[in-house]
Parts: C-alpha cells; sequence; structure tokens
C-alpha cells in the first residue's frame, strides 16, 4: 500500500507532543504541506525539527482563534484544506473527583479543547472543502468516547462521546460534498515521556492486570495512532466515512 500526500495541505491540531506529533511528522515525511498548532511554543519546535512543518501558538479554547488559524493556513496553502486532523485535547492534567466534588472550571476547559475546538476548526475548514468538493476530516477521540472512560473524569468522556457524535453528524452532512469524515479511537497510550514514567513507576502486578484487559498485552504508541489517522486521511479509505477506528490493542 503506497499511501503520499504530496502537494495536499494538512492541518493538525495539538502537534507539539504525543499523537500531534507523531501525526504531523508522518504526513510531513509523506509529502504534505503540514501546519501544526498548539498552545507549546517550545514543543512545536522540537516537533518541528528536522521538517518543513509550519507552526502556529494557538489556544484552541478561543474558538475565534481556531478559525483564524484555519483561515490563515488556507491562505498560506493558496486553497482549502486537504485534510484536517483535530487531536487537541486530554485531561489538561486533571485528576478524577466525585460528580460531586467536580468543578464547572475543569468541566468548561476540557469541553473547550476536546469538542468545541474540534467544533470551531470543522466549521471554518468546511467551508472550503465543500466548494472543492473534496477533503479529509479526521478527529482523535478515545475509547472513552465509546464507553466509560478509566480516568472516571466525567468531562473528559462526555467531551470524546460529542466528538464521536459531531463526527458522525458531519459524516452526513458532508458526504455529499465529496468529504470523509472519520475518528479515531486511541485506547491507553505511551503518549508522552511523562506518562511512560507514571506507567512505569506502577507495580508490576498492577500493569500486568491492565495489560490483561488488552488482546495485543500492550500499550499503543503515538506512530500507532498516526498510521490509523493517515490510513483514514488516504485515498484507500475514500469510501469509509462516519466510522470511529479503535486503535487500542483489542481492549477486552
Amino acid at each position: 500500500m503506497n499511501i503520499r500526500f504530496d502537494g495536499r495541505a494538512v492541518a493538525v491540531s495539538g502537534g507539539a507532543i504525543g499523537f500531534g506529533r507523531a501525526i504531523s511528522r508522518r504526513f510531513a515525511a509523506l509529502g504534505a504541506r503540514v501546519f501544526s498548532c498548539d498552545l507549546d511554543a517550545a514543543g512545536l519546535e522540537e516537533a518541528r525539527a528536522g521538517t518543513t512543518i509550519e507552526t502556529a501558538v494557538v489556544d484552541l479554547a478561543d474558538r475565534a482563534a481556531a478559525g483564524a488559524w484555519i483561515a490563515g493556513v488556507e491562505a498560506a496553502a493558496g486553497g482549502p484544506l486537504d485534510v484536517l486532523v483535530h487531536n487537541a485535547g486530554g485531561t489538561l492534567g486533571r485528576a478524577f473527583a466525585r460528580i460531586e466534588d467536580a468543578t464547572d472550571e475543569a468541566w468548561d476547559a476540557i469541553l473547550a479543547v476536546n469538542l468545541n475546538a474540534a467544533f470551531a476548526l470543522c466549521r471554518a475548514a468546511a467551508g472550503g472543502m465543500r466548494r472543492a468538493g473534496r477533503g479529509r476530516i479526521v478527529t482523535i477521540s478515545s475509547t472513552a468516547g465509546l464507553q466509560a472512560s478509566r480516568t472516571g473524569i466525567q468531562a473528559y468522556t462526555a467531551a470524546k462521546h460529542g466528538l464521536v457524535g459531531l463526527t458522525k453528524q458531519l459524516a452526513a452532512e458532508l458526504g455529499p460534498h465529496g468529504i470523509t469524515v472519520n475518528s479515531v479511537a486511541p485506547g491507553l497510550q505511551y503518549s508522552t515521556p511523562d506518562r511512560m514514567t507514571l506507567w512505569q513507576a506502577r507495580p508490576e502486578a498492577e500493569r500486568q492486570a491492565v495489560l490483561n484487559t488488552i488482546a495485543l498485552r500492550r500499550l499503543g504508541e503515538p506512530d500507532d495512532i498516526a498510521d490509523g489517522v493517515v490510513f483514514l486521511a488516504s485515498d484507500h479509505a475514500k469510501l469509509i466515512t462516519g466510522h470511529v477506528l479503535p486503535v487500542n490493542g483489542g481492549r477486552l
């Protein structure tokens, strides 16, 4: 299977670390002109090292700023996006709290980046794709968008379920215009060095108990997610839309 993106414009949100960095670098390696944004300026610099990735520091919790970034990317690319990947999200460092102790601030912050930003970016990119009669949108949801989350964080699970719903709705709306909209749903991952350290610090019996809930008996890595995204964005997936691709090793 030969997949290339030569001459195509690809925008990736949350590109500084983890999945976003791997996705951005993969598209660049496959010939795409890649635009990546994040709040983490230092991480963006590391992600672009040795590549042609074009980066911007953007607060995606600000929907106007998210839309302006897409407009700037289209201007730089000289036309509509070929591929939009909404990867920014996560739990934002929040820990589990019982629902009666959960705060408005934590709820709003998690939904702002995981779901509201997806809405803003898709809204900004859809017009150009519609006029062009083509396009690929890939969201990064989570196994937590399909069932309860291991984190227990209510806002995260709600946001990822919402993102799956948005993905399916946009697939129905944009499909007649030649645009596919799909999602990759990671499971438990080595997404950053910090997460790897936390995982390895857990007792061996605890780690094995978690691995026993995964058919392949291993955690995923950022490149595994990049594999799924690149496939869904490629011509090999031209008849696939409205679907969620779990990349989780087969959660049991």
